[in-house]
């Protein structure tokens, strides 16, 4: 009998095939992103150093605030807006984009286009 594989660890496994991948520098470092069933968090990476340069999430008050609800798309577009700011006003231009073995669609992609509005570059 054939047995299905745990979502979270097919997660986990793309995830590992994808940090192989890739890796943030100080000149262009990693904004990695996870979400869980209630809320969203986004991280600016420097791999080498093993920094977090810049980091915002759902669970912050001030971002909680504006939000009506912290797990939906909306919530996910407002808190890529977050982080690209944060990261420009940092200095941070260029990212590479880590989607943490999560499928590009919806919340992800929604954090990803904000992101790149807000001033990022990836």
């Amino acid at each position: 009998m054939v047995s299905k594989k745990v979502r979270t660890e097919v997660r986990e496994k793309k995830h590992k095939k994808v940090r192989n991948r890739i890796s943030g520098t100080a000149e262009k470092p990693r904004l990695c992103v996870f979400r869980s069933n209630n809320h969203m968090y986004a991280q600016v990476v420097d791999d080498v150093a093993g920094n977090t340069l810049v980091a915002a999430s759902t669970v912050e008050k001030d971002v909680k605030a504006e939000l009506e609800k912290t797990n939906n798309v909306e919530a996910a577009a407002y808190l890529g807006t977050v982080i690209g700011k944060r990261a420009v006003e940092k200095g941070i231009k260029t990212v590479v984009f880590d989607r943490g073995g999560f499928i590009y669609h919806g919340k992800v992609k929604a954090l990803a286009e904000a992101a790149r509005e807000a001033g990022l570059d990836f």
